[in-house]
């Protein structure tokens, strides 16, 4: 999981009080501040962290150096703060302007127990894959400055790897609540169950969704496909070989378009519904869970097969998906389950929620589905 940092510096103090009382209670990590008041209303499960340059007064630094955890200093003047505070962390700041402060940015991060680093020039991600390739094997953090909560999920998602943090300074109360929210990403797990088939009906045709992601799909993984909101089956990507055909890792012959799945925010949307640029989540056979991008749907009329299936606790799962051997359910241990060799008895994998839907989001209130 990535760490949030929130910015506080040059914040009205009013403000940043009440940034302070939010980042308590959501998980912020680190603040960064020029105040040393303000240090004092910062609670002990928050770091405190100053940043010094050039620039800065030295009676404000030796009031900052007395209440803070980290002290950052930039490049040219590191080494006159090492050792300042015993039990004080050290950082080093470097801002890149050119392909030399990148480069200086490169050697820094290898050898800094913890670099912040602002990309000033390049508006692309390039520099920052850069350094993030050249410091792959160091042993400190490294902290980006992001513009918005958008970048910070663009910045922690560079190179699958990411920056380890991302420094936000934020413009309102709130921005925090999302900023740990973007680097906490979806929920660790979901509760995988499983479900033993008692019923296969071969219907007539109807139309099928594709969903074609922007994402490399793993041979374990799939995503939530359900006629009924309360109960989701683990339907298969295509990344296991196929008759006639190349596998495609990025799809999944998901279900009938007017099937549930599940999506960020603990949402749920018909698949009809997918388009392009839409977010879904991909979930393993382990539970483990991410968000991915829909590059496209497919619908096409096929032949359907409703699969009815029960957890252990007796409730009903319910799904329609295409009729054909090449779509496939997981089951436990990543077994695969080829929808037209299913049998009663058969166990599969899927996900059972307590919550009505209205609009996607959960409601608590009456609702009737059969």
């Amino acid at each position: 999981m990535k760490s949030a940092w929130i910015d506080l510096r040059g914040t009205a103090a009013e403000l940043a009080t009440a940034i302070v009382e939010e980042s308590t209670h959501i998980g912020v990590e680190t603040v960064v501040l020029d105040d040393p008041e303000l240090a004092g209303k910062v609670p002990p499960n928050v770091q405190k962290a100053a940043v010094v340059t050039g620039e800065t007064p030295t009676t404000l630094i030796d009031r900052l150096v007395d209440v803070v955890d980290i002290l950052i200093a930039d490049h040219s003047i590191a080494e006159k703060f090492e050792g300042i505070r015993p039990g004080l962390r050290s950082g080093v700041l470097i801002k890149v302007l050119d392909e030399q402060s990148l480069e200086l940015a490169c050697r820094i991060a290898n050898e800094a127990e913890l670099t912040l680093v602002e990309f000033r020039q390049d508006p692309s991600k390039i520099p920052l894959e850069i350094l993030l390739a050249a410091a792959d094997k160091a042993k400190g953090s490294i902290v980006t400055v992001v513009e918005d909560v958008e970048d910070a999920a663009t910045t922690i998602g560079v190179l699958e790897r990411g920056s380890d943090a991302v420094l936000l300074a934020p413009k309102r109360v709130g921005d925090a609540t999302e900023l740990v929210q973007v680097t906490r990403g979806e929920s660790a797990s979901l509760e995988m169950e499983e479900l033993e088939i008692v019923e296969l009906t071969h219907l007539g045709l109807g139309d099928r969704v594709c969903v074609d992601t922007c994402s490399h799909l793993r041979p374990n993984e799939g995503i939530l496909v359900g006629s009924y909101s309360t109960g989701l089956v683990l339907v298969s990507s295509e990344t296991h070989p196929l008759p006639y055909m190349p596998t495609r890792p990025f799809r999944v012959n998901a279900a009938a378009l007017s099937s549930y799945t599940l999506t960020p925010g603990n949402r749920t949307q018909y698949l009809s519904e997918l388009h392009c640029g839409s977010e879904i989540l991909a979930v393993s056979t382990d539970g483990s869970v991410r968000t991915v991008v829909v590059g496209r749907i497919k619908m096409e009329s096929r032949p359907m097969l409703r699969i009815e299936a029960r957890t252990r606790s007796g409730q009903l799962v319910d799904m329609v998906g295409q009729d054909d051997w090449h779509v496939r359910a997981l089951g436990p241990g990543g077994s695969v389950h080829n929808f037209t060799e299913l049998r009663a008895g058969d166990v599969i994998l899927g996900h059972t929620m307590t919550d009505q839907r209205h609009v996607g989001y959960a409601i608590r209130e009456f609702l009737h589905e059969q």
